[in-house]
Parts: C-alpha cells; sequence; structure tokens
C-alpha cells in the first residue's frame, strides 16, 4: 500500500451539540410522589398469617406423655439413629419397646438389637442414652437392653417395610 492510502482524513470541529437534560417538568404524571428507602421495600410486609404467627402454643397437659413435647422429642431423637446395616431408623426398625418418661422429666428407654451378636451390641446402647438425654427438658437417660421378647421383623413399622422394599 502507498503512503497516501494510510492517512486518515481529520475533521475538526468547534463544538457539538450537548445531549438534552431531563427536566421535571418532563417526568410522567403517573409516577409515585413518595419514595421507599431500600431498607422499607426489602423489609417483611405485613400479611394474612401475622395473626396467627403470633399466637403461642398451648400449654402441654402433660409433657411427659404421649403427645407432649419431652415425650415427642425423645421419639424424634430415636428416629435420628439409624442401624449400621439396615438404612432403617431404630424406632421405625422396632427395636423401641418402650419409652418412659417420669414426672422428673427422667427418661427410660427400654430397647433390643436385632441379634445378640450385633456389631454394635456394645455402642448403640450408649448412643441411645446420649442422645436421648441431648433432648431439651430431659433430666437424664436409662437405657435398658432386653433380649426377650426377641426381635423380629414384624415389629417394624410400614414406614420401614415399605423402605426395605418389603411392601
Amino acid at each position: 500500500m502507498s503512503d497516501e492510502a494510510r492517512k486518515f482524513a481529520v475533521e475538526e470541529v468547534e463544538a457539538g451539540t450537548p445531549p438534552p437534560r431531563a427536566r421535571v417538568d418532563d417526568a410522567v404524571e403517573d409516577a409515585p410522589t413518595v419514595y421507599e428507602t431500600p431498607t422499607q421495600k426489602f423489609a417483611r410486609k405485613r400479611d394474612y398469617l401475622e395473626g396467627f404467627l403470633a399466637q403461642q402454643p398451648e400449654a402441654d397437659e402433660d409433657p411427659t406423655g404421649p403427645g407432649g413435647t419431652i415425650y415427642e422429642g425423645v421419639i424424634t431423637a430415636l428416629k435420628e439413629i439409624y442401624d449400621p446395616e439396615i438404612p432403617v431408623n431404630i424406632y421405625d426398625l422396632g427395636l423401641i419397646y418402650g419409652v418412659d418418661v417420669s414426672p422428673e422429666h427422667s427418661v427410660a428407654v427400654t430397647m433390643t438389637l436385632t441379634t445378640p451378636h450385633c456389631p454394635v451390641a456394645e455402642s448403640m446402647p450408649g448412643e441411645v442414652e446420649l442422645r436421648v438425654a441431648s433432648v431439651p427438658g430431659v433430666r437424664d437417660c436409662e437405657v435398658s437392653l432386653v433380649w426377650d421378647p426377641p426381635w423380629d421383623m414384624a415389629k417394624m413399622s410400614d414406614e420401614a417395610k415399605l423402605e426395605l422394599g418389603m411392601l
């Protein structure tokens, strides 16, 4: 290419026309006149559930019996412990024979294992005791491991049978 083809044409401009400025008179008439701050905009608005959510739960008649807060908390804690060989919790598996909560909030759990030769025979009662004792409101826990009556598959809940494909 020649040197003349490489030259650029330059045009000098004295002044350009500035962009138009926004005027208040140009604003849309339907625009809101009150603006929310970001805190107000994203704050939770009052909803129809407010009265319902403000209600306090009724006091338990007997927190130690079935349906009571301590008893149900113990059952929930037991449902969080799984048998290491079977992917089902020990409560639904039918290994828990009884849960007794005294008026002093001491808990006695009667349980069994699938067989006396179960590999967790030494550690499972200790884990049950720790989990139950950690439930709010429980003073202490005592676990009794029994072998009579022996465990059989009839003691499993329908949920456990479904989980294991037995239904």
